[in-house]
């Protein structure tokens, strides 16, 4: 699982996309997944200030991730929950912003 801001730098307090790209660890594209998005900071005790969500799959295993903010520097941890053949999974990326 790979997972980038569509903006660079990732804004602050602005509510922008990211693209999530999902692989087989053969190297195949995994289609038709449902995908969630959550996370927060560990350290501050909450989560995400908004509910991302997973818009479109142009194809080739990649995923429009809209609604993403952060409103504050410092830790996050972001959660994707992935549920596609052949079965759950769930991935965590660390942000230090």
């Amino acid at each position: 699982v790979m997972f980038e801001p569509e903006t660079q730098p990732v804004p602050l307090n602005e509510t922008h996309n990211w693209v999530v790209v999902i692989t087989t660890p053969e190297g195949a594209a995994v289609e038709d997944a449902q995908i969630s998005i959550d996370g927060g900071m560990p350290d501050h005790g909450h989560g995400l200030p908004t509910e991302p969500e997973a818009s479109e799959n142009p194809g080739e295993g990649r995923y429009r991730v809209e609604g993403m903010r952060f409103n504050m520097g410092g830790h996050w941890e972001i959660r994707i929950g992935i549920d596609a053949e052949p079965g759950l999974d769930e991935a965590v990326f660390n942000l230090d912003l």
